[in-house]
């Protein structure tokens, strides 16, 4: 092959054959080796770069679409504009997430990776990824994947039901990020009862089952979680059924163990807090067991539940997206039950309840992080030792419980980032014990 100078201003084309730049053998029909750099570099067709490295700071135009098939492809930083109808493709064989892209300017669409939460990649900080399970955006974190959405929710709990002894059908609300006395929110739909849990999504709150002194409840009911009114029929659950445990993300509602006619279960069913309709069979979780903790601790993906009666330590957890049974998730401070559990996307708590021996009540306090496995640690003490809690509530920053022993009227909360004994938020309308509790801003929602 020819070795050729030429001048900057000289034209030259070649019709045939290999170039090479830096190289006397040229593999290709143009190679470049060494430390040759380009300015600009216009390609005017269709082309396809088998091995592409070194466009650092340098300004490329492209008037056709472009394939990385291998290479350094991520190695740009600068402007990049992708003409309407033309696209850039990087292939599994080239290295990608590096530098930086100061300006990206798409004249059509943009189009994340997508799939199944289980398609999830592996990501650093900062990435995207469309999710077809719930329909939304979300981005890494360097912990956990987060959903970021653009619903505002009004930051509410609510309580609905229990027992004073007298059953109740009352519903009252509280705004979490405030401290004050809870407000009358409606009534259930149907039978005073008590000894029953709900979940929620960023509208909806869905109560589910319950108890009375003449039996077991399978009711559905649901209720529109930013206005206040009465509850409205959704369906029912397989068989009747109190003192379950739930959890939910925000789109599936999830009712674990409880007591029937027959005694315990191990079942797990779920709904789809949107629609109105019965609930399916998930799987089951360890042992036939009920009052497994009452409230909402979960991540947009993992559902949590803990304690029961008979009284355990155990913890267990979900893929909320998919069925399956229970997994061991670790152990509990002091095994109990009778408790409020709550939590954001990345903390869970559970406070006070009832445990073996004397002196029976407690006023533990413990924690667990959602997304990794293990033993709950110590969080502080509650106020006062009492159990069959209200349902807990909570927002990303609080976690908030109420009534309990003899039909107290109290609340109290805790901040869930920080570590502390409770403080006080306020009082019921009505003191009672064993009522169901959830939030429209709970940490299975995501976002941020």
């Amino acid at each position: 092959m020819a070795t050729i100078r030429q001048g900057y201003l000289d034209d030259y084309s070649q019709q045939n054959g290999n170039v090479g730049i830096g190289t006397s053998i040229s593999n290709e029909k143009l190679e470049i080796i060494g430390g040759t750099t380009s300015q600009e570099l216009d390609v005017t067709g269709i082309s396809t770069f088998a091995h592409v490295s070194g466009f650092i700071k340098k300004h490329t135009n492209y008037t056709g679409n472009i394939d990385f098939d291998a290479g350094d492809s991520g190695t740009l930083s600068g402007e990049i504009v992708v003409g309407t109808g033309l696209t850039i493709t990087v292939g599994t064989a080239a290295t990608a997430s590096q530098g930086s892209v100061d300006s990206l300017k798409v004249s059509n669409m943009f189009q994340p990776p997508s799939g199944g939460t289980n398609q999830r990649p592996p990501a650093k900080p900062g990435a995207l990824f469309y999710n077809f399970d719930y329909k939304t955006i979300e981005f890494f974190d360097g912990n956990s994947w987060r959903q970021v959405d653009n619903v505002t929710t009004s930051g509410r709990g609510v309580w609905g039901g229990g027992t004073t002894p007298t059953y109740l059908k009352l519903q009252d609300f509280i705004t979490i990020s405030s401290l004050g006395n809870a407000v009358y929110f409606g009534d259930l739909a149907s039978d005073p009862r008590a000894f029953f849990r709900a979940v929620a999504s960023s509208v909806r709150g869905v109560t589910g089952g319950g108890e009375d002194p003449s039996g077991r409840f399978n009711q559905l009911e649901y209720f529109t979680v930013q206005s206040e009114g009465n509850a409205i029929d959704f369906g029912n659950l397989s068989a009747q059924r109190g003192m379950t445990g739930s959890t939910s993300s925000s789109t599936r509602g999830i009712f674990a163990g409880g007591e029937e006619s027959g005694g315990n279960v191990n079942t797990i069913e779920y709904i789809q807090i949107s629609t109105i309709g019965n609930a399916v069979d998930f799987g089951d979780i360890s042992a036939a067991k009920k009052d497994s903790h009452s409230g909402l601790v979960n991540s947009s993906t993992r559902g949590v539940f803990a304690g029961g009666t008979p009284v355990a330590d155990v913890i267990e957890m979900i893929n909320i997206a998919s069925t399956g049974n229970a997994a061991n998730f670790g152990d509990l401070s002091q095994g109990r039950k009778g408790f409020a559990g709550f939590g954001n996307s990345v903390r869970g708590a559970f406070a006070a309840g009832e445990a073996t021996g004397s002196p029976g009540t407690v006023t533990t306090m413990d924690y667990i992080t959602i997304a990794s496995e293990g033993n709950a640690i110590d969080f502080g003490d509650a106020r006062s030792s009492r159990y069959i809690l209200n349902g807990g509530v909570s927002n990303s920053t609080r976690g908030v419980w109420s009534g309990g022993a003899t039909a107290l009227n109290l609340i109290e909360y805790i901040t869930l980032a920080t570590l502390g004994n409770s403080l006080d938020f306020g009082e019921l309308s009505i003191g009672r014990r064993a009522a169901c509790g959830c939030s429209d801003s709970h940490g299975g929602l995501g976002g941020f």
